[in-house]
């Protein structure tokens, strides 16, 4: 009898995408057959995952739909940068009848679909197809519940005349900076149809049948459970951080970078520098920064993202001021364009972390058990700084906004104290990676999670007459859904 199929669709953003892939990577892992929604330029991404599950996971590849606001040839977030979203959301809703059509020709059509939360609207063709859909949340279960109070009432947090804005019926009764609220939902304007589209979107999330967080009990608890209680059911699976068996690719340049940290015997005492695959640091902030570090005395490694457009190049984005290399040879590493993020962080040097907050970035440190120093620009960014900062101690901020110069001084300044020695951030960030492994190792939490997810999806096989429930799932699957 075939094998239980389910439909997977990513959202084409890079902090979005690795995400789902990771929690691809766990389903074939045991033994369910996927197929992932793609577009042409994206399938690179996914070639480390196919060829690890060749027999399992496959591809349906299908041409990204145009739009007035998307660049001819346009296929990825990061090429655009964050004010793309409402366009690329808008844009791939128009998939609607191709997957239609292959899912009704298809001879094993999927059980379930588990899309991205950014593609709430899934839930109606999910409907449509008489399927289940599943909404996947790449990000803190805290972030979810902050949108999901915004999107209940839009008009209303956007008229708000204050500065702060707060949530009192959220876990902690959290407040926010109105700039700092999630710039997905700060981008709405009422009557507009694309923002409008994008506000049903989300609000769709809540008719799924299921989610799946990013993120862990230990970590999140209480927002986890206040989800459930809001949704009404018990099909909240917890399933993070799905970092540990993240793939990358072995180049020259990774085995460069991990050679020279190999060079420094005391643990602890190298700083990563990197803000995610969209962000570009103007000419006024990169001579800030680099001054700053200069001046921290401390040994790091520097993620550079090279300009993509004529105008950037021509205004000085993502460019390292002259002699600075030579300036801090021996201590300090440039590294432009590309790095291995999960390598670095992992390596017993590594100690601290100059991020913009995103929440990949923010758990492969939790996993690593590195400090974080936050300069949060944008997106959810915000709203993590505030967690990691305020609630669990293991960052401090250095930054804040996109726009922001630091002043190199009081930049170097955060950056020594936080490296220097046993500094308190970086204390609680080892307690954190203690928690974080626990929840993804056989028998903790998130492991036990995704176990469940499957013994769910496998039900739902059953009902669709896929398969029959394995023997050795150890309990009545049915408890699950």
């Amino acid at each position: 009898m075939s094998k239980v199929h389910i439909l997977i669709f990513p959202y084409p953003a890079q902090g979005h995408i690795l995400a789902l892939l990771d929690l691809a990577h766990h389903l074939a892992l045991r033994g369910l057959t996927i197929t992932i929604i793609v577009t042409p330029k994206n399938v690179p991404i996914l070639n480390p995952l196919l060829s690890s599950h060749p027999n399992t996971l496959q591809t349906l590849i299908l041409p990204f739909p145009p739009h007035q606001n998307i660049p001819a040839g346009a296929e990825n977030v990061r090429e655009l940068g964050n004010t793309a979203n409402y366009p690329f959301i808008n844009a791939l809703s128009k998939l609607q009848p191709l997957i239609i059509h292959w899912f009704t020709t298809h001879p094993n059509p999927p059980v379930a679909l588990i899309s991205d939360f950014f593609l709430g609207w899934t839930h109606q063709l999910a409907t449509q197809l008489a399927i289940p859909s599943i909404s996947f949340y790449g990000v803190s279960a805290l972030l979810t519940t902050v949108l999901t109070r915004c999107w209940q009432n839009p008009c209303f947090v956007q008229s708000e005349t204050g500065t702060i804005i707060n949530f009192p019926q959220n876990p902690g009764t959290p407040w926010f900076k109105k700039e700092h609220l999630p710039t997905v939902f700060l981008r709405y304007r009422e009557s507009d149809p694309d923002s409008e589209f994008v506000k049903d979107s989300f609000v769709s999330n809540a008719l799924s049948w299921g989610c799946v967080f990013n993120t862990f009990r230990a970590l999140e608890g209480s927002s986890l459970d206040h989800i459930r209680a809001e949704l009404g059911h018990a099909r909240v699976f917890a399933v993070g951080p799905l970092v540990s068996d993240r793939v990358e690719s072995h180049t020259n340049k990774e085995s460069e970078v991990l050679r020279w940290l190999d060079a420094f015997e005391e643990d602890g005492s190298v700083l990563y520098v990197c803000f995610g695959s969209q962000k570009m640091l103007k000419k006024e902030q990169m001579e800030a920064l680099a001054l700053g570090l200069e001046r921290s005395e401390t040994r790091f490694v520097w993620v550079v993202k090279t300009p993509s457009t004529k105008e950037q190049i021509l205004e000085g984005y993502g460019l390292v001021p002259d002699g600075f290399v030579d300036r801090v040879s021996g201590r300090g590493l440039v590294v432009t364009g590309w790095a291995p993020q999960v390598a670095i962080l992992s390596h017993r040097v590594v100690g601290g972390f100059v991020s913009h907050c995103g929440w990949n970035s923010v758990l492969e440190a939790m996993v690593s058990g590195v400090a974080i120093l936050g300069w949060p620009m944008e997106a959810d960014q915000f709203v993590n700084a505030k967690m990691l900062v305020e609630d669990k101690g293991m960052a401090v901020r250095v930054c804040e906004g996109g726009d922001y110069v630091p002043d190199p001084d009081e930049l170097g300044g955060v950056v020594k104290a936080v490296m220097c020695g046993e500094s308190h951030e970086k204390k609680r960030a080892k307690l954190m990676r203690e928690e974080a492994v626990r929840a993804v190792s056989d028998g903790g939490e998130s492991s036990i999670q995704v176990d469940e997810l499957v013994k769910a999806l496998l039900q739902l096989g059953v009902k669709q007459g896929q398969c029959k429930v394995p023997q050795h799932c150890g309990h009545d699957v049915s408890a699950a859904i």
